[in-house]
């Protein structure tokens, strides 16, 4: 028994190393032959990671993440081989290639319309497997699209789709998985349009995002919770864990004056100085949505109790997420005395 968890825990280090590894050469490639060999090397650590002897709906999510992920090579190959023959640049419509190319990309981090097999994935997985999906997961596609976007009228339609998509499918959710996975979608449109205009700007959201969906995940994961039934005795017996997941969730939202407003806000001036007025707006509407289902989640959780205990463990709360949820909850209004004093 003792040999068989090491073996399966030295697997899972092996696994989660060359996990990091692909996604370093996927995004340092200098050939497109290396780029996607690094994605693929991404992809095939993963999946053996998401397997739980514990977890009878693992197997399922592996299978479909393997065939979702597939399909993007698949045409994600197809594209690079058109774009390197000189087929399209004799016919002079070298953008079909780019839009292949940038679909394929946008597919294997889950972005709407392709996101069919993102919500689906997630609702088999751990939440440490879940961690991985909604953060790590997208650096390498991210990346990849902003060396490679020619297109940026078909990025604002993505990015309009992923703020609809996550804003009404996010609705009358019961699973948590599948909440944070709509909303991770209605995030991949701020990235996307954060990373077209400035990358500092990407790089500053996807850093906000990952810590506090961190701070949530392992909230989610010390309770061993997965949808909101389950959340109202939990948030009863620990007041302060009550406040740090309500005001942790309305940060995820993009809730002023918490640390999420942040990466919006910077989103939002960056394409008014641009002089786009009509992009924001729509993703400011939409994003209300969004808000919504967060602030519904978070008075329910409060306000209903519970008298179930079966599901209920006391974990011990480390000091490092005491200090991580401080920061996530209070680095808006940190960073404007700072800037203010200085």
């Amino acid at each position: 028994m003792l040999l068989s968890c090491l073996v399966t825990n030295l697997n899972k280090i092996l696994f989660s190393i060359t996990l990091v590894i692909g996604t370093l050469i996927a995004i340092s490639a200098y050939s497109w032959l290396g780029m996607w060999l690094g994605l693929e090397i991404n992809l095939l650590s993963f999946i053996p990671l998401m397997s739980s002897p514990s977890n009878k709906f693992t197997s399922e999510s592996a299978l479909k993440y393997f065939i979702s992920q597939a399909m993007a090579s698949m045409v994600l190959l197809f594209a690079l081989i058109i774009n390197s023959s000189n087929i399209l640049y004799l016919l002079k419509t070298e953008m079909i290639s780019d839009m292949m190319l940038n679909s394929a990309l946008l597919m294997k981090m889950g972005a709407a319309p392709l996101h069919f097999w993102f919500p689906e994935v997630i609702e088999g997985l751990s939440w440490t497997n879940s961690w991985i999906l909604l953060t790590w997961q997208k650096i390498a596609p991210m990346i990849l699209i902003l060396y490679t976007c020619k297109t940026p009228m078909m990025i604002i339609l993505v990015v309009i789709s992923c703020m609809m998509v996550s804003g009404i499918m996010g609705q009358n959710q019961v699973s948590l998985r599948k909440i944070l996975a709509y909303s991770s979608i209605n995030h991949i449109g701020w990235m996307l349009t954060a990373m077209m205009f400035l990358e500092i700007t990407w790089m500053i959201y996807f850093i906000i995002y990952t810590v506090i969906t961190t701070n949530i995940l392992y909230l989610f994961y010390k309770f061993n919770i997965f949808s909101l039934n389950q959340m109202s005795m939990l948030l009863n017996k620990f007041p302060t864990l009550k406040m740090f997941f309500a005001l942790n969730f309305l940060s995820l939202g993009g809730l002023p004056p918490f640390l999420g407003f942040l990466p919006k806000w910077l989103v939002i001036q960056t394409l008014v100085s641009k002089s786009y007025i009509i992009l924001p707006t729509i993703m400011i509407v939409t994003t209300l949505m969004t808000l919504y289902f967060y602030i519904q989640i978070t008075f329910s959780s409060i306000l209903l109790v519970s008298q179930t205990h079966k599901f209920l463990k006391t974990p011990k709360i480390s000091t490092t997420f005491m200090v991580m949820n401080l920061i996530s909850l209070a680095g808006l209004i940190l960073a404007t005395i700072v800037f203010n004093i200085f």
